[in-house]
């Protein structure tokens, strides 16, 4: 039986890591608009540019890194102050473990020490796993933006999900219309 999920704070040892694993996602396709490749240097530098508020985390198990995941804030205007944007990538070779779940739950109950009441996700509109992850978690589909940019030479859509951390769980349903 493998060891629990270990979950870290990420540091320089890491920025390796995470660029490979999002450049697996960017391969991948439904991922992320953005575009590698991501090297080591990059990754540290992106890592020490986050304010406090941005954490970036790091799972392992049995010694071998498997995921990661951050939070950001959603806008610099002082209102949303409380709303987060999340992220959560899985090396291809540890998907279906429940690492990303893992990281998610991390997410959900760190959050509010960052000051989040509330995350959200943007998440390409064809990828089923990681609007599974979310639906799993509690968070509800707000909408989608048509169209909202190219991938690969081919407009994409962009489903838009949240969770509201500090309400009741009937209040973060997947129904609409609120």
């Amino acid at each position: 039986m493998p060891e629990p999920l270990k979950i870290h704070i990420a540091g320089p040892d890491d920025a390796a890591f995470i660029g490979r694993i999002y450049d697996e996602g960017i391969a991948d396709g439904n991922a992320t608009f953005a575009t590698g490749p991501h090297t080591a240097t990059e990754r540290m530098a992106w890592l020490e540019a986050r304010p406090a508020n941005a954490p970036v985390f790091c799972a392992d198990r049995d010694g071998t890194r498997l995921g990661w995941s951050a939070l950001a804030p959603f806008s610099h205007r002082p209102w949303y102050a409380g709303v987060a944007e999340y992220t959560v990538y899985v090396a291809r070779d540890a998907r279906g473990l429940r690492v990303g779940s893992g990281l998610l739950e991390h997410l959900l109950v760190t959050a509010p020490a960052y000051g989040y009441w509330k995350l959200v996700g943007m998440i390409l509109a064809d990828n089923p796993a990681g609007l599974q992850l979310a639906y799993r978690h509690g968070f509800r589909t707000v909408g989608t933006h048509r169209s909202h940019a190219t991938l690969g030479g081919r407009w994409r859509d962009v489903t838009l999900v949240e969770r509201h951390l500090d309400l009741p769980e009937v209040a973060t349903g997947t129904h609409s219309g609120d």
